[in-house]
């Protein structure tokens, strides 16, 4: 019994159980991160940048982990992980709290700040896309800042269709791997939803 317990035989299986830890702990933190910004424990402030970074840290890790974790459901069966509000959030949704039911409160004094910057959100994702940028993680970071700035837009009606357009493309992408790219019929469809949209 004095013999040493291996539990890894190589540098890749090793690197496997970090990138599984690592899931594992993505997932556990958007679960708390989303039950303390329900009970009030942290501003809109503290959580939107927060949850945007578990989000883009969880694709990451899923996308390293394709082969190993087919799916993310059954990977949590597996290790009795229970985490209704994270699933919610990274594999339904996508997108903080914040952005998707624009809770962001914001001065009038920026305003036209604003307006400028959700202006400028739309020719960079539109140049981008016109400039074959399709895969899912160059399109849905600015995505995410365009409906980010528009929700500090307070002259924006509450019932804005090109909201509602962003959230559905925002839900849709993040359904895709990271390295997913959008096919030329559906660039061609976010371009026209886009055009259609008036700031």
């Amino acid at each position: 019994m004095d013999r040493e317990a291996k539990l890894v035989t190589n540098s890749a299986e090793r690197e496997m159980y970090d990138n599984l830890g690592e899931l594992f702990s993505i997932i556990v933190a958007t679960e708390h991160l989303e039950r303390a910004y329900i009970r009030d424990n942290i501003t809109a402030q503290e959580y939107t940048p927060a949850c945007l970074k578990f989000i883009a840290q969880f694709k990451t890790s899923v996308s390293l982990l394709q082969d190993t974790v087919p799916d993310v459901r059954e990977f949590m069966r597996e290790y009795q992980l229970t985490c209704p509000a994270a699933v919610k959030r990274l594999l339904e949704i996508g997108i903080p709290a914040t952005v998707e039911h624009a809770t962001e409160s914001v001065s009038s004094n920026n305003s036209a700040r604003y307006v400028a910057e959700a202006v400028q959100f739309f020719i960079t994702l539109m140049d981008s896309l016109k400039l074959n940028y399709v895969a899912v993680d160059q399109i849905h970071p600015q995505l995410s800042d365009l409906i980010l700035s528009l929700n500090r837009v307070q002259s924006m009606p509450k019932d804005y269709e090109g909201k509602g357009k962003i959230k559905t493309w925002l839900i849709a992408l993040n359904k895709l791997k990271a390295s997913d790219e959008l096919s030329e019929e559906q660039v061609r469809q976010l371009l026209f939803d886009l055009e259609r949209m008036k700031v």
